[in-house]
This record gives structure tokens, sequence and C-alpha cells, in this order.
């Protein structure tokens, strides 16, 4: 889940500020910046792959560090800071939205952690002027078009007038964006302490890193999934909002072929990382702690293993599904369920990753209700049939289709053009390939008519006579006649009529001339 850091370099940001646990004078700057530090400190130990993205603003703004995970560049970055003018909210939340869309498109759930003094602004620009004025100009960046929470952190005094006054007006654009978000200010006077406490909550609430333990029959491994799953929401039976939350025991209920599985709908995919037990079932010692082999604490004894060399449950898991081209269908919540399966970013690096379902137990209706799915061994004879290479999924209706092909569909520009360039490679063939023109001349004249698109019909007779023209020396008599007799007939008043087919012009030339 990709982090923009949105920092304000505004003149309020340089007020000086005086702490009583730090000798010297501070801006509200470097309590900023100060913070901010503390909050990477933690990411770089809790979500150490998230991408994130340094982005200063005034009236302007501007992107110092693009998307990365090399925390140290954003430090970097922040050491080396200017202060500008006044501050413009709207216009960083505009450039905002377009570095999301244009790196993570429109897809990607991100958060934006916008870092300011408690100052709105004033005048033209200001928050409160750029709330107002939502209702005339419908240009407002707000909500996003990309699922994403919103925080304000807010490096003020809570008694400060400015920020009591700002506080409804940053709410409001949290409930705008309507994808959730919190204030967070601090707790007391503004010192370094009280202000590395309000960064520390912020990871805390948002940044916390799941820990859990996969298990598969006797086998079980302790893991943690990157990025961090989400509780989700959902109507019960009563039609009320429930919220479902991640089980701490992910259970392997069984495996499947993945041609089995297909491409089954997912809300998240997240990356399965093991993690070293703090307790190897060690006896502890009189004072409770664990003793390792050597006569030393447990806990140093494990940070001197070498990782490669620990013994992990998902390392066996994650090569027995990558060599049997299967998944393992894991419990991941009440009624809710995932896929495991081996997932490769380059040819020679793979990794275990967990796909969620939408929760219920027909998230897959090819297999029908999960819970129905049982060892093949308990069937008496195998639905594979003889040939164990063959799948039975999908399962496919017993009744027959109304129809006999797919409609026409041209949702893109693409994929008119690929039509009608499909005519064209068959009329230049022509008289071989004459059935084959005829026949998906008439397809496109009819979705012509059906979607009431009569301006192709013209366009289709110009293209034809157009290329009548450009006919080699060599070509056969009859394509000529052909090319000629069909663009006179998308011409003809009797072609707008669904129910009438163009017909192939009747020659003395035989396909064999």
């Amino acid at each position: 889940m990709p982090t923009v850091l949105a920092l304000d370099v505004s003149l309020s940001m340089s007020r000086p500020v005086f702490t009583p646990d730090s000798q010297g004078e501070f801006q509200r700057r470097h309590l900023a910046v100060h913070g901010i530090n503390h909050l990477l400190d933690y990411m770089a130990v809790s979500c150490k792959l998230e991408f994130t993205s340094l982005v200063v603003f005034s009236y302007l703004w501007e992107q110092l560090v693009t998307f990365t995970r090399d925390f140290d560049s954003i430090k970097s970055a922040l050491n080396k800071i200017e202060i500008f003018n006044k501050t413009c909210i709207e216009t960083v939340l505009n450039g905002i939205k377009s570095l999301i869309v244009e790196e993570w498109s429109t897809v990607t759930p991100c958060q934006i952690i916008l870092i300011t003094d408690g100052n709105c602004g004033i005048g033209q620009g200001s928050l409160k002027e750029s709330l107002q004025s939502k209702t005339a100009d419908d240009k407002f960046p707000l909500p996003f078009p990309f699922p994403c929470k919103l925080h304000v952190v807010c490096v003020a005094n809570p008694n400060d007038p400015d920020l009591q006054s700002s506080l409804p007006l940053y709410q409001k654009l949290i409930d705008m964006n309507n994808e959730g978000g919190e204030i967070f200010i601090p707790e007391s006077n503004m010192t370094m302490k009280s202000v590395e406490q309000m960064f520390q909550k912020l990871g805390e609430t948002f940044y916390a890193p799941y820990f859990g333990t996969i298990q598969c029959g006797n086998l079980k491994c302790s893991v943690q999934l990157l990025p961090s799953p989400e509780p989700l929401s959902r109507k019960n039976a009563a039609g009320e909002d429930e919220q479902i939350v991640l089980n701490n025991n992910l259970e392997v209920c069984g495996f499947l072929d993945i041609a089995d599985v297909a491409s089954p709908p997912t809300i998240s995919r997240h990356l399965v990382l093991p993690t070293i037990s703090k307790d190897r079932g060690k006896p502890a010692d009189e004072n409770g702690s664990k003793e390792g082999k050597n006569g030393k604490p447990a806990a140093e004894e494990e940070e001197e293993l070498d990782d490669g060399k620990t013994p992990s449950f998902t390392v066996l898991l994650h090569g027995s599904l990558k060599v049997e081209g299967m998944v393992a269908l894991t419990k991941v919540g009440p009624d809710w369920y995932g896929i495991m399966y081996s997932w490769a970013d380059s040819k020679k690096k793979s990794n275990l990753m967990l796909a969620f379902f939408y929760p219920g137990m027909d998230t897959m209706s090819w297999l029908g209700k999960l819970d129905n799915l049982a060892h093949v061994s308990e069937f008496s004879e195998s639905p594979y049939g003889e040939d164990d290479s063959k799948t039975p999924f999908p399962v496919r209706p017993g009744d027959k289709r109304s129809y006999a092909q797919s409609c026409v569909v041209w949702i893109k520009p693409s994929g008119l053009q690929a039509d009608l360039q499909k005519v064209l490679r068959h009329a230049r063939k022509l008289p071989e390939k004459q059935q084959q023109f005829y026949k998906e001349l008439n397809r496109i004249r009819r979705a012509a008519l059906a979607f009431g698109f009569l301006e192709l019909m013209e366009a289709m007779a110009s293209m034809l006579e157009r290329e009548c023209t450009m006919l080699p020396g060599t070509a056969h008599p009859s394509a000529a006649m052909q090319l000629s007799h069909a663009a006179n007939a998308l011409q003809n008043p009797s072609a707008k009529d669904v129910s009438t087919t163009i017909m192939p012009l009747q020659t003395n030339f035989s396909t064999d001339d």
C-alpha cells in the first residue's frame, strides 16, 4: 500500500517553539521532520516493503523523493527542505492525485499523510475558501478516484486557536474522501517527545504488522503478511454492516490444481514471509527466561542464527506448490477463504503469496460451495476419469445457450479497428476468402444497426471503394467486382434492414481461375 508524505513548508512552519525537554530554539518544521523520521524508523521495521514518497507544498507543490523503499533517501531529503510562502492544501491534493494515478493507476489502495501546523491558510487558496467554492467549481480533487486513506497530522499545541478552527475543515476533507482516515494532534504541548508519540500512534494504528500462524495438519509456521491485511466490512443477513477480522491462525484446508482454480475474483494479495519464533520450545530458567544451548539467552542466540539455515514450513509449502502446480485453499476467517500459491516476478525468483477471496462460501461458482469440497479419495470413482491430466472444472451447465456465438462488443476503438481490419484482410484475398468476407461484413453491419452507428456503414463503403482502386494489376477480376458490389450494397437503403443479408455477386468467374 503506497504512502505519500505531504509536508507543509509554508512560512507558518518556521514559527519558533521552545521545548522544555531540550536546549535551544526549534521551529515547527524541525519537530515535523523529527516525527517523520520516527515514523520512517517504525515503518522500516514493520513495513519494510512499503513504497513511500515525499512531497512538500506551500502555494505550489514538489515531489522531492519518488516512491521508494529506501527510507534513508527520504531522511536525507528532509534535511534539505526550504521554506516558501502560504499554504494551499487543494494544490497539493491535486498534485498527489496525478502522481498516484500515473504511478499506481486507480486500483491500488494507498495512504496520504498530510503534515501541517494546523493553519489552513488565508485568503485565496486557503482550505476554507476551497471548500466553499467546491459547489460552484467541481474541480476539487476529493474524493480521489482510487481507494485512499487520508490522515492529517498537526504539529501544534492542542489548545491553539488556529488548530481548533481548522479541525472541522480537516475532518470535512476526510469525510469527502469517504475512505477513512484520522486527525492526529499531540496529547500535550509541543515537545520532541509528544510529537514522537503522535507519529508513533499513527504508525501503530495504520502500519501495524500482521503476525500469524499457518497450519496444515501437524505442521505450522509463524508468518508475517505484507502488506498487512485490513478488516473487511460486509452486509449480514439482517442488512447491517459487520466487520470481518482476519484470524491469527491461517488453516490450510486442502490443495487444488491451478487449472481447477482458474482466475478467481480476489480482493487483495499479500506476500507470506516466515518469522523466527521467539521460543523454540526451550525450557525456562528460574527467572522465567529462555536459555539456549550455549548458555546464552535464547533471544540472543536466535539473533546469531542464520535465517537461511532455519527450517521453515513455508519453504516446504512454497516449493511443493511450485513443483506440483497447485494452490493451497486456506481459511482466513469466518466464512472467509483464500489461496496460497507460488508467484514469480522474474524467471529466477518466486515468492509465496496469499490472495483473499470475497467473504462467503460460493466465491468460485464453478467449484460450488467451498465447504462441500472433499479429498478425491472419498469419491467412489475419480471425477477426473481415467486420464488424471483432465480436470472436471469448470462444471458446464446442462442447459444449452440460446445464442450461437458471442455478440459484438466495441468498448474501445481498438476493438472496432480490429473488426474492420479483419474485413480488409479477407477483401485482399478475394475471391478465395469470399465467404468469410461477406460473413464478417454482415456481422459488422448488423452490429452497427443495433448500436445505431449508421455512419459506420458509410465509412465501410468508402473503405471498400478505396480498396477497389488500390487492387494490383495481378488481382483476380472478380475481386474488384465483389468490392464494388459490397460498397454499393452498404449504401443501398435496404442495407438498413437488419433482416436482410448482403449476398455475394454472382459472376461467371470461378475461384479456380
